[in-house]
């Protein structure tokens, strides 16, 4: 098992919180597309009424629209609970920082050997 160390801890942090604001973008991305393809569908049934086609074809391309909206909509809620948790783990991030940043500067200042078996106590009262 590796070592969990301050440094490590900022660099895996700062890496989930990189890729959850990706993935979070990514996910509106996607949803901004399925709102776009629900938009056509709803212009092909338009496009279908203006032209006499049946109305079992019309209502079926209707009901298509509504299925990819509601697809949309389920995207687009999934994207802004995912920017949610982007934005916890950057105060998360944050707080690790400013709660741990002084051990690792104690630690850093430090020439004790061994630093590592040190307790707590002894970086906050560097």
């Amino acid at each position: 098992m590796a070592e969990l160390t301050y440094k490590a801890l900022v660099a895996k942090v700062g890496a989930k919180e990189k890729a959850l604001a990706r993935n979070a973008e990514s996910v509106k991305k996607a949803a901004d597309h399925i709102k776009e393809l629900a938009d056509d569908t709803v212009t092909d049934a338009q496009a279908l009424a203006a032209k006499s086609v049946d109305p079992d074809s019309r209502s079926e391309c209707q009901e298509l629209a509504k299925v990819i909206r509601g697809v949309s909509e389920g995207a687009i809620h999934y994207a802004a609970k995912a920017h949610d948790t982007a934005k916890a783990a950057a105060a998360a991030g944050d707080q690790a920082r400013t709660t741990h940043a002084g051990f690792q500067e104690a630690f850093d200042r430090s020439d004790v050997t061994d630093l590592e078996r040190v307790s707590r106590d002894w970086f906050e009262q560097e």
